[in-house]
């Protein structure tokens, strides 16, 4: 629980910083009074009840593939209960999320820290410009120590989220006592009442209101970093009832004195405390970060393993908890575009203005895969799946339409993210099934290449293992080594890497032998979506079968194919070949990625035109 509120409460736990702010003083300013104040204050409460703990804590976060969460998990647990027609629906949903979440990582990081940073000028207006700076540089910091650990990050800052989160209940409490009739918010009638008095700037204020939940979408997706239990325990006895009590508060602060309204948070402090609670709320906002980009590492491991993106470099963090992951790329990626954000828009209002649309996309599209999961996987009571369906879709698509207002005022930027986010995806899917599918055009049976190389060809000693994408026919690699070096193995492995459906594999199922005869074997090698592949590792295993695989004599073949797009082979869109060579180009090596031998291993390129 520690490490989970150190990590995955940091986003939506520094949403007090700029929620309530940005619903009186945004781009829909509302008049400070008792009824505004009220109404706010109401949506803000059964926003977190209905989409934060009963969508995600008490219904997403129990669809977890064996303790992973996200929406590759969720599409991977119910994909293989669907029709084709179903699935391939599916699929660009899951797709079109992930793509969503990317935007989301790298909007939370720069209002987050910016929206804390901007405390100061609270203290002392003179120090407006130094601002910026200190935010770049925190940003800089906090990308830097990524490759220390998810949960060396957690550690350290769990302590310090506990404090923040016992700081939020103390401003909090300290104001209520003040207008103890603000804990009346939860009564649904002030929400009501606020919509049946200006219906139009109510609906706009939910843009702003959906401030407070942004970072739900986090406990799903890095649920496999520290578990289902420890999550939604921390959320229920700790997170939600702090956050309440400090909206409260700032609503009690409000109705005393609306001029507050400019940065109702740091003004619930007396003066005194101000630049130390900047200086615990900047902390928090850091953490706010992290949350993101662990999900997005866990997110892009995903990807990869399913198919959806090239081999990247992954490092491992943790001896113990194989979830915890760093992949460089995509943390320096996410840092240009961070500091990008935060330069170019200069203020955490100009932020939160395009701010949320991808986190209720993202919101909408879960709702969209859990009516799958419950309707066919879960097979729950018509009614009763009806009913949560309907409430999930009713909730996420009035917030997603109020959000929409935001796209003009730069809601732009995180959609058009999303969007070439999802047409990298989305490419390299379908290059991989093309390329595939050109391998084995070109391809020969295995029995008919063994009877033509039976007695013609040398066989010397060792054993050679070459990597094949498909379970029948010959590798690439193979045909080329016969006709360029005239020899083969006394024993040839034909080895196929699957992914699964599943997090994990057990042990016991990671290998499937045949032999095929001729000294020929064919092996087919599982693996979970979460797990790192090691094939020297865990091949060792098929020597209980009679197979020699002496370190010393076992050579390892891989096929590198040149891409060419052409314009005459029916495929892609040309450019999205020339998208999906480049990509192939700029994969980390299969060498590498399957952790082989780099003193035992030959690759035989070739070109193919897709």
């Amino acid at each position: 629980m520690l490490g989970a509120i150190g990590v995955v409460f940091g986003d939506i736990g520094t949403s007090p910083l700029y929620a309530m702010k940005e619903s009186f003083i945004g781009p829909h300013p509302l008049a400070v009074d008792r009824l505004h104040i009220f109404g706010v204050l109401s949506l803000i409460f059964w926003a977190l009840v209905l989409i934060v703990t009963v969508k995600y804590v008490f219904v997403a976060m129990r669809a977890d593939n064996r303790g992973e969460g996200g929406s590759f998990a969720l599409l991977a647990l119910i994909s293989h209960h669907l029709s084709e027609r179903h699935k391939a629906m599916l699929l660009v949903l899951g797709v079109l999320a992930a793509a969503l979440f990317y935007g989301d990582a790298m909007l939370t990081p720069a209002i987050s820290v910016l929206s804390a940073v901007e405390g100061l000028t609270i203290v002392e207006a003179r120090l407006q410009p130094l601002v910026l700076p200190i935010a770049a540089l925190i940003m800089l910091g906090l990308f830097f120590i990524q490759s220390r650990g998810t949960a060396r990050v957690g550690a350290v800052f769990g302590p310090i989220v506990l404090v923040y989160f016992a700081v939020l209940a103390a401003l909090g409490i300290a104001n209520i006592v003040t207008h103890p009739e603000v804990l009346t918010i939860v009564n649904p009638a002030w929400a009501v009442d606020f919509f049946r008095h200006d219906p139009k700037l109510a609906f706009l204020a939910m843009g702003s209101v959906f401030l407070a939940v942004t970072g739900a979408e986090t406990l799903y997706a890095d649920m496999g970093h520290f578990g289902r239990k420890a999550i939604g325990l921390s959320w229920i006895a700790i997170v939600f009832p702090c956050l309440l009590i400090n909206y409260m508060g700032q609503g009690a602060l409000l109705l005393a004195n609306p001029a507050a309204v400019e940065n109702p948070f740091y003004l619930m402090a007396p003066e005194w405390a101000r630049l130390p609670l900047i200086l615990l709320a900047t902390c928090a906002t850091i953490i706010a970060s992290q949350a993101v980009i662990s999900g997005a590492f866990s997110v892009t491991h995903q990807a990869i393993q399913l198919g959806f993106l090239p081999r990247l470099k992954i490092l491992h963090t943790s001896a113990r908890a194989a979830g915890q992951i760093y992949i460089p790329v995509i943390n320096w990626g996410l840092l240009i575009m961070v500091l990008v954000l935060v330069i170019g828009f200069g203020e955490s209002t100009r932020l939160a203005s395009a701010y949320g649309i991808s986190v209720v996309g993202t919101m909408l599209i879960t709702t969209a895969m859990l009516a799958f999961l419950l309707f066919k996987v879960w097979r729950w009571n018509r009614w009763a799946a009806a009913g949560t369906i309907a409430l999930f879709a009713l909730v996420d698509t009035a917030f997603f339409l109020s959000n929409i207002a935001k796209i003009a005022d730069g809601g732009w930027v995180p959609l058009t993210v999303a969007g070439v986010i999802f047409i990298i995806l989305t490419t390299w899917a379908k290059g991989r099934n093309l390329l595939r599918e050109q391998l084995q055009a070109d391809g020969m049976p295995l029995e008919t290449f063994i009877n033509s190389t039976r007695e013609s060809v040398h066989r010397v000693k060792g054993t050679s293992i070459f990597l094949s994408a498909a379970r029948d026919g010959v590798p690439p690699a193979l045909l080329h080594n016969l006709k360029h070096n005239q020899v083969l193995h006394e024993h040839v492995i034909l080895l196929t890497i699957e992914v699964t459906e599943e997090p994990r594999v057990a042990a016991k199922d990671r290998l499937e032998l045949s032999h095929v005869g001729h000294g020929f074997h064919r092996v087919v090698m599982r693996y979970g979506f979460t797990e790192e592949i090691d094939v020297p590792r865990d091949l060792a295993p098929a020597t209980k079968f009679g197979i020699a695989l002496d370190p010393m004599r076992t050579s390892y073949f891989l096929s590198r194919q040149k891409l060419i797009a052409a314009r005459e082979v029916a495929g892609m869109a040309l450019w999205r070949e020339h998208l999906f060579a480049w990509m192939s180009k700029a994969s980390e090596s299969a060498m590498d990625y399957f952790q082989l031998p780099s003193n035992r291993v030959i690759e035989l390129g070739s070109q193919v035109r897709i």
